[in-house]
C-alpha cells in the first residue's frame, strides 16, 4: 500500500518536495484543497480512517512541537490522515527520517 500510495502522491503531486518545508497556505488554498480532497478521495474504501485528523511536521529535520506542528488541511471536516501518510511515506523513501531511528537507538543505549 505504502509504494501505491507514494505512486500516486508523485503523480498527482509531481512538485512535492518531501525535503521542503510544507507551505501550509499553498495547501489550505482553494485549489490545494481540491487536489488533496481529489487524492484522498481514492482511498475512501481502501484505508481505515483516511479522513481522521492528524499532526503533521512542517518539516522533516524537526520533532513535533507547538511551531514546527500543522493539524492536517481543512478539506472536509474531520481533516484527512492521508496527508500525513502520503507525506511521511515520501519521507521516509527519501530517508529523510532516518535521524528519528538514529536517534532513538542512542537514546535506547543509555
Amino acid at each position: 500500500m505504502d509504494d501505491e500510495i507514494y505512486e500516486h502522491l508523485k503523480a498527482e503531486f509531481p512538485e512535492f518536495d518531501p525535503a521542503a518545508t510544507i507551505n501550509e497556505e499553498e495547501m489550505k488554498s482553494k485549489s490545494g484543497k481540491e487536489r488533496w480532497r481529489k487524492f484522498m478521495m481514492a482511498y475512501e474504501k481502501k484505508v481505515d480512517d483516511y479522513n481522521f485528523g492528524t499532526m503533521l511536521r512542517i518539516s522533516p529535520d524537526v520533532e513535533y512541537e507547538q511551531d514546527t506542528t500543522i493539524f492536517g488541511i481543512a478539506i472536509t471536516p474531520p481533516f484527512p490522515r492521508m496527508q500525513f501518510y502520503a507525506i511521511e511515506i515520501a519521507r521516509n523513501k527519501a530517508g529523510l527520517n532516518d535521524w528519528i531511528y538514529e536517534k532513538a537507538q542512542k537514546e535506547g543505549k543509555k
